[in-house]
């Protein structure tokens, strides 16, 4: 179920209200040392400085320009943060804004978006219908924070981000839990044709037939994921596909990114601190291909991407498909870790209020989670507002990952949420669970 269009006066306000929020995320964000915004701490990832600036150019573009059809502020910097006319790694050479002119100019672009959402009649069109393009420019805003998130875990040196603690009685244990749980088989609708801000990827709306199979309680966990390693995952091709095997080989990989061996235990970097590997937290910073490899090894797989969402969204006692895991309201600090203040995943097992109707914890946050399908289009796809968002990348190249990390926010994570990248990709909030087969006994 959608939920139901908000009166236009509060559906204003709420918008308001998350542009601040995005706003003083990437300000706090971006506080740091003017150094450390021009420097490029990884060639994977954009120097700060262009990621400030680079929403403010997208906000212009859209609010600004295209919705309000206010005169220009800066068009000379178009194709300067355009991310399809310069790849991250030459993004240091470029001119771009100093960390004083592009506070300055995203204030000024601010400003105007402001007084467009201010004057926009928020209907009539299918751009500002219930606020869409206002939405999808704030979503844009705190998805670049989640990638300057990743940006400061690449970075060397003293902390710079501080972690607030997780709510009082929200961390849990899996133990008492079951291991795994049954999802039946059947139809389900997959996708969304009513949610108001979900991008062109989550649509349609289809329905979906998958046979009946298991799915992990929670996510893997650390503790699990060194027991692979101790029992020579890496070392034996037998567990990996053979490009993934390949680039094991090619990439030197290990343990997971930011794991450091210490004696007969691991410790990891997180935010230029260095401490043990929590046993119980989910794993993160592994790509597909390792994610793939433990699921052979664990003698299981992971699970598609319609099998993730029908786990998260099907309510076997009504047989439709909730907006979210616990249910149709959005999420709160009791049901999921989002909004990257903690500065790290929950221990698996935590968020019980959070949990699917069928008893699956930690689908939304925490970790995004690698599913074995490639980035397609739904049935019935259609781009909008634009190809580039979503139709440039489809096809064999990427790999689908759901449910949000703790680094991503509220409004750009949802039941049907698509996220994807590159299967080598390891800088990314990306752990996983895994999942198996129903036998003929088990169903029956």
């Amino acid at each position: 179920m959608s939920p139901d269009p908000l009166p236009i006066e509060q559906l204003r306000s709420a918008l308001a209200h998350r542009f601040e929020r995005s706003r003083h995320r990437t300000l706090a964000l971006t506080s740091c040392d003017d150094r450390e915004l021009m420097a490029q701490h990884s060639p994977l990832m954009s120097p700060l400085v262009w990621d400030l600036a680079h929403v403010g150019s997208q906000e212009e573009i859209w609010l600004v320009r295209d919705v309000g059809q206010r005169v220009p502020l800066r068009c000379d910097l178009d194709e300067l943060y355009d991310a399809f006319q310069h790849p991250r790694a030459e993004r240091p050479t470029l001119p771009l804004l100093g960390p004083d002119e592009a506070r300055k100019y995203i204030a000024e672009v601010r400003d105007k978006a402001l007084d467009v959402l201010e004057k926009s009649p928020l209907e009539g069109s299918a751009l500002i219908d219930q606020g869409f393009a206002f939405a999808m420019i704030i979503q844009h805003e705190q998805q670049h924070s989640e990638t300057m998130l990743a940006t400061h875990q690449l970075r060397k040196g003293e902390p710079v981000l501080f972690p607030e603690p997780l709510p009082a009685g929200v961390v849990g244990t899996r133990r008492g839990l079951p291991s795994e749980v049954f999802v039946p088989g059947g139809e389900y609708a997959m996708g969304t044709s009513i949610e108001p801000w979900a991008l062109d990827n989550e649509r349609p709306s289809h329905t979906v037939d998958v046979g009946p199979f298991w799915i992990d309680t929670v996510p893997v966990a650390n503790a699990d994921f060194a027991g692979f390693i101790d029992a020579g995952g890496y070392d034996d091709p037998r567990w990996w596909s053979a490009e993934g095997w390949a680039y094991r080989q090619k990439a030197g990989l290990e343990s997971p990114l930011f794991w450091i061996r210490d004696g007969g235990g691991w410790l990891r970097r997180r935010f230029g601190v260095v401490e043990p590997v929590p046993a119980d937290e989910p794993v993160q910073h592994v790509c597909w291909y390792e994610a793939d490899a433990f699921a052979r090894w664990a003698g299981r797989r992971l699970p598609t991407e319609a099998e993730w969402e029908k786990a998260a969204r099907f309510d076997p006692a009504t047989g439709r498909s909730r907006r979210y895991p616990w249910g149709d309201d959005d999420p709160t600090p009791a049901r999921a870790n989002l909004g990257g203040g903690a500065l790290r995943p929950a221990p698996a097992g935590s968020y019980p209020e959070g949990a699917s109707a069928l008893g699956v914890r930690q689908l939304i946050g925490d970790v995004w989670e690698w599913t074995s399908s490639d980035f397609q289009p739904y049935p019935g796809f259609r781009a909008f507002p634009y190809r580039e968002y979503s139709e440039v990348f489809y096809g064999t190249d990427y790999k689908v990952l759901r449910g949000g990390s703790w680094a991503a926010d509220q409004i750009a994570c949802r039941g049907t949420f698509r996220n994807w990248d590159y299967p080598v990709r390891r800088q990314i909030f990306a752990g996983f669970r895994t999942a198996r087969d129903a036998t003929t006994a088990e169903v029956a």
